[in-house]
């Protein structure tokens, strides 16, 4: 049975081209062929011998995602400078993960799944829905990216770790997808330019800050309350608040300023006294504090506050040392903003229209 060339690393293309006798450098021209080409034939990379072509092809074969249907495109798509619009791609076992594009002015993002499902199981957020099947491959994650250029005819700026599972659950597949990713011979997007979001998995974030990998990290807190956010998200009965914000200032001091998430869940989250304590709790981090106003879902009961309740709570964040910004999400329509990704609306729009 063939082996998948898409599965290596560079490194490990390169080692690949050196067990068939190459110089090492075939496996640098491989590796740009199949990921700023998007090769799938071995026969199509012309600056390779026709010998070394063949000789692939008996060996290995390139696969990866593919597009399950059209994608789904939310409204204002067509407004000039801004856009979003949800993918369904499909892996060769049957399986789907959602990905969404959003075009603003001066950015091109990606935001990827890492996982088939989520194992978190967080209350409020409708990919719990589907439970866990599967991390996704390295190659998988990062193919996510190639094919939305490739169906958008654009080149991405910016990707974040924020669709569906969650990324420190992945940890292998997820530094292999940025390798692919913010490689000069792969995607090309610079590690400045992605970003990984996290429930708060303290063992993760820790290996994460002892790595070499200088990505932006967002933390989902949403809850000051620790004993709230066990009950939200299970994941926090394992891993504490303290904790968790320990590493955060570890990480804003020494790699990225970490921004926390807090969703805001009408009547559950979003009192004045929610704000107050979030300002408490984060007041030795350094540190930005994105406030997500919930997006709904239909198969779940929780709602978004009301503009005033928002306002007044980003008000009382003002009077802290934080950077606070009110994140406005797009894409709510077509399920595509934060939380809403569930493979729950598998029948695409047959829309044609690029974005």
């Amino acid at each position: 049975m063939k082996e998948n060339f898409k599965k290596y690393s560079l490194n490990e293309a390169r080692s690949a081209m050196l067990a068939l006798g190459c110089d090492r450098y075939r496996g640098d021209q491989v590796f740009k062929w199949i990921w700023q080409k998007g090769a799938l034939d071995f026969s199509v990379m012309t600056n390779l011998s026709r010998e070394l072509r063949e000789s692939l092809s008996e060996r290995y074969l390139v696969a990866g995602l593919s597009m399950a249907g059209a994608g789904q495109q939310g409204v204002g798509a067509r407004q000039e400078g801004a856009g979003v619009r949800k993918y369904l791609l499909g892996a060769g076992d049957n399986e789907d993960v959602e990905s969404v594009y959003i075009r603003e002015a001066r950015r091109r993002t990606v935001c990827v799944s890492c996982q088939v499902g989520c194992p978190l199981g967080c209350r409020f957020c409708a990919t719990a829905l589907l439970g866990f099947r599967r991390n996704l491959h390295a190659y998988e994650i990062a193919d996510q990216v190639r094919l939305i250029q490739q169906v958008t005819g654009t080149k991405c700026t910016n990707v974040v770790f924020m669709g569906m599972g969650e990324p420190l659950f992945n940890f292998n597949g997820v530094v292999g997808a940025l390798e692919i990713i913010t490689s000069p011979l792969g995607l090309s997007i610079g590690r400045r330019h992605t970003t990984l979001s996290t429930v708060g998995l303290v063992e993760g974030m820790e290996a994460l800050l002892r790595s070499s990998i200088r990505v932006k990290l967002a933390v989902s807190l949403n809850f000051a309350d620790e004993e709230q956010r066990r009950e939200f998200m299970p994941a926090a009965r394992h891993n504490r608040l303290q904790d968790i914000l320990k590493v955060a200032r570890a990480y804003s001091l020494r790699k990225e300023r970490v921004t926390f998430e807090y969703v805001m869940i009408r009547h559950v989250n979003d009192h004045v006294r929610d704000a107050r304590r979030l300002i408490e709790l984060l007041k030795d981090v350094p540190s930005k504090i994105n406030l997500i106003p919930y997006n709904e879902h239909p198969l779940l009961p929780y709602k978004r506050p009301t503009d005033a309740v928002i306002e007044r709570f980003h008000g009382i964040l003002l009077q802290s040392n934080h950077t606070v910004v009110i994140r406005k999400s797009r894409g709510q329509e077509i399920l595509a903003g934060c939380g809403q990704l569930s493979g729950a609306d598998r029948v695409l729009t047959s829309s044609k229209t690029s974005v």
